[in-house]
């Protein structure tokens, strides 16, 4: 008799019936600790050695790891002593100094030894077909070790001498069968049954493992993954929620008494001469500035798709307002370099770090998008990318890692934590050291509002003036928002001494502190809580010093989500959703690092003298997020783009209502779930990005509700002009023209050959866009028009419109170098096109002179 396979740990099998071509063609249903499509293949190859009539073909009509075929551990599993095990391997392996004595050590783990090294294991063979080195085998007995030997597939069962009858007839016969293939020959795993696509997961696994093993070093590689897992696990389900929700006692923390304050922060919608002041601190800063964006997550919520492919997309591509998210926060910060610009006469161009992953093609994805626009006039040399890696999805119950075939592993992104020390292990850091800066700002991409005003200029300013180590932009947060909190963390630790900080409390740890996400009086005290939004100013050295901690402290704020299915696709394409969840940090929680330490409480106004800070601005300002699909039944916007899009009309509200510009004023978003906003206003934010900058280039006029304007042009006039229809401005040359560097990169020189246009006393009347047409987009700005007037500026093409009605469709095209003038005429208008004199082709016929006065910015214009 062939000996036996071991067994599939936890594996159902289910047939319809015993008769012998019902066995072969019987939905085979594995849950997410086994799997058994190389014992099917070979069932098939070999049918009728063990049944007399013909073979028929085998039909897997069903693998599902869904909830309903769930098999939870045993009753008697004992998560403490679990993670005792672990941790005596973890101590064991950190105490070798080589590869070998690691190796030694995980060898002698009971589980290791049973899965290796049993007689009943035919896993060596397959090892040594394979010709793995010895870090690859390493990984593998670590996954083993941690409990998840099912992720390798049919090798990975423990053996269970109480079998059954039936299933050990179906591993002899797959063992029977491997004998077969392994005498035919065949090699790289092919002859143990493995097919190229399997040899490939299983390379694609072990270069996974081995991100893990290296990234996770801090507290313990691929073991201490699993420690943490199970850690987080355990706390989840035996935590009980205080009823008094400002304090909590963290066990971990040695008694270490904790209570949360509502925070005092600057509010910038308040004390205005304060915050134009902090936005001039943060933009003569610029130069000492870098910017971060972490763009690794997976945004499954937000149900991105290629229209073309069919593939799933990361949330920086998607088109919101005519471009990419990516793009729009390259054009805000374009924006601000402008402004500096037209300050201080000098170039400044600021240096991006951007945080991808191989979650939905992101990293590749990005890097083309920016390859594409020749890196967006700013140099390949101002880009550096770091890819964080993806790490295993779990089990909710048990933490299991979730597995959709053999060597194939569900992975996530880490969370955006991971961006500190990721930074610190790829040169990050180091890099900015070399551009010479000093501080970063911080976004994400959801969020279209981020860079709105004065709040993020301000932001930086202050953190930089005041050498702060860290700074939060804030504001009210939504009740049901999938936002955490900021909030003043007051410690007393055992030595008597007192530890102030600014923090964080994701919405995912509010059950932990005891809070309430539903909706709460005025008065009440957690009501003043603001909302985390992500946007952050941080010191880089003062990163760094973080990211290159070698303990559990450089990935701060871990946290294991198990609110939200994991949502995945087996190799035999269903779909699934299961509980469960990832080990995520939170980068925010980086400030738990920049408490300060007083010898007695401190009863107000500690936030003066800590190293962190918060800002405060109206939420519109602050933030506004594209982060989950609009579903048909839904009457909730919120954190839509069809939401962010509003959010952007009130914003377009506030600038042009307070430059006596009549104007339709936006209601709540209830009012628009089935119709699109009153007015589309789309405008560059170069325009500004500040809106007392803004406001001093229009005046006068009306727009009319179901109006259309969009704004690409910087150098803007606009007097006493009334819209009611479509009002299209585009130019090349918004900001400035390019030109090759001395590295032969092709730059924006800011400033240089601007496009320009000036309206004053016009009259637009036309029928503009469609709003009855079913297929108009408005968040993409995707809309179908009746009629426009559009003015397309070639290079440093002028326009300028005075005391005309431009009624009806019309396309004004102004080729470089050349200025179109509109005046009344005989037939309504007259056209005189003529060419730019020489000595105004850089600078223009005319431009906007700004001028520092105070703590603001005043506009002169300026006719050359």
């Amino acid at each position: 008799m062939a000996p036996a396979l071991p067994v599939l740990q936890q594996t159902s099998i289910l047939f319809s019936s015993t008769s012998k071509s019902s066995i072969l063609n019987s939905p085979f249903v594995f849950t997410s600790f086994g799997h058994f499509n190389c014992a099917a293949r070979r069932l098939s190859s070999v049918s009728s050695a063990l049944f007399s009539s013909p073979r028929p073909s085998i039909g897997v009509s069903r693998v599902s790891t869904a909830p309903v075929e769930y098999v939870p551990p045993a009753p008697d599993f004992d998560f403490h002593k679990e993670i005792g095990r672990l941790k005596a391997l973890r101590s064991r392996i950190s105490d070798c100094a080589s590869l070998d004595g690691r190796i030694r050590v995980v060898d002698s783990d009971s589980r290791v030894k049973s899965f290796f090294y049993s007689r009943h294991s035919g896993f060596s063979r397959f090892l040594g077909v394979l010709n793995l080195d010895k870090y690859e085998v390493f990984l593998l007995k670590c996954l083993v070790a941690a409990g998840q030997e099912h992720v390798l597939g049919e090798f990975g069962g423990e053996f269970d001498s109480a079998r059954s009858s039936l299933k050990s007839a179906l591993y002899a016969l797959a063992e029977m069968i491997e004998k077969w293939e392994v005498n035919e020959g065949g090699g790289g795993g092919v002859g143990l049954g493995l097919g190229e696509e399997e040899v490939r997961a299983l390379r694609s696994m072990l270069k996974s493992l081995g991100e893990i093993e290296q990234f996770y070093d801090c507290i313990g590689g691929i073991i201490g993954y699993q420690i943490m897992v199970l850690e987080l696990l355990v706390h989840s389900t035996s935590e009980r929620q205080t009823n008094n929700w400002s304090t909590h006692t963290d066990k971990s923390l040695a008694r270490e008494i904790i209570e949360i304050h509502p925070p005092c922060a600057l509010d910038l919608s308040r004390d205005v001469e304060y915050a134009s002041q902090a936005a001039l601190w943060g933009i003569e800063g610029l130069p000492d500035l870098g910017e971060i964006y972490p763009l690794g997550g997976s945004a499954d919520r937000l149900g991105l798709v290629d229209p073309d492919t069919g593939e799933c997309l990361p949330a920086a591509m998607l088109p919101y307002c005519g471009r990419t998210l990516l793009e729009g926060l390259i054009r805000d910060l374009q924006a601000r370099e402008f402004l500096y610009y037209k300050l201080y006469r000098n170039q400044c161009i600021i240096p991006v770090a951007i945080m991808t992953s191989a979650a939905k093609n992101n990293h590749k994805r990005i890097t083309s998008l920016c390859e594409k626009h020749s890196w967006f006039g700013r140099g390949r040399s101002n880009f550096i990318f770091f890819e964080q890696p993806l790490v295993p999805a779990v089990s909710a119950k048990d933490g299991q890692w979730l597995a959709s075939g053999p060597f194939l592993p569900v992975c996530k992104p880490g969370g955006h934590g991971v961006i500190w020390k990721l930074a610190y292990d790829k040169g990050v850091f180091e890099w900015f050291r070399g551009h010479g800066r000093i501080g970063a700002t911080v976004r994400q991409v959801s969020n279209v509002a981020a860079a709105t005003d004065l709040t993020l200029l301000a932001l930086a300013g202050i953190g930089l003036h005041h050498g702060k180590k860290l700074g939060f932009a804030s504001c009210k947060r939504s009740t049901g928002a999938t936002e955490g909190i900021n909030v003043l963390m007051e410690r007393k630790s055992l030595n008597g001494n007192w530890k102030y900080g600014l923090s964080c409390i994701e919405y995912t740890e509010f059950d932990k502190f005891g809070i309430r996400d539903e909706p709460l009086p005025c008065n009440s005290l957690q009501a003043e809580f603001p909302a985390n939004t992500n946007i952050l100013y941080v010191d880089l050295p003062s990163a760094e010093n973080v990211g290159s901690s070698k303990d559990q402290k450089c990935l701060p704020g871990m946290v294991l989500n198990v609110k939200k299915p994991i949502t995945y696709r087996d190799q035999f394409g269903t779909n699934h959703s299961v509980p469960g969840g990832r080990l995520e940090c939170t980068m925010q929680n980086i400030a738990d690092n920049f408490s300060n330490m007083f010898p007695s409480r401190c009863y107000e106004g500690v936030e003066d003298g800590l190293d962190t800070f918060i800002v405060y601005n109206e939420r519109k300002k602050v933030t506004s997020s594209a982060k989950k699909k609009r579903t048909h039944a839904a009457k909730s916007l919120r954190q839509t783009p069809d939401g962010a899009l509003l959010d952007t009309m009130r914003n377009a509200y506030d600038i042009l209502s307070h430059c006596g510009i009549n104007i339709p004023q936006i209601e709540g978003d209830n009012k628009y779930v089935d119709s699109g906003p009153p007015f589309l206003i789309l405008l560059h934010p170069a325009l500004g990005p500040l809106w007392e900058v803004i406001r001093q280039k229009f005046h006068g006029g009306s727009i009319s509700e179901g109006s259309e304007l969009q704004i690409e042009v910087a150098e803007f006039y606009w007097r006493d002009v009334q819209l009611d229809g479509s009002l299209i401005i585009l130019a090349e040359n918004v900001m400035g023209s390019t030109m090759l560097n001395e590295n032969g990169e092709t730059v924006l020189q800011y400033g240089k050959r601007c496009s320009r246009c000036k309206l004053k006393n016009v009259k637009v009347l036309n029928d503009g866009i469609d709003w009855n047409s079913r297929d108009n987009l408005y968040w993409k700005h995707d809309v179908h028009r009746f009629e426009s007037v559009k003015v397309i500026l070639h290079g440093n093409a002028e326009f300028e419109a005075m005391d005309v009605i431009l009624q009806g469709n019309h396309v004004f095209e102004v080729p470089d170098g050349y200025k179109m003038k509109i005046t009344p005429g005989n037939s309504g208008f007259e056209v005189q096109l003529n060419a730019i004199e020489n000595r105004s082709m850089d600078s223009g016929t005319w431009f906007w002179n700004y001028k520092i006065m105070g703590t603001h910015i005043q506009l002169e214009l300026v006719e050359s």
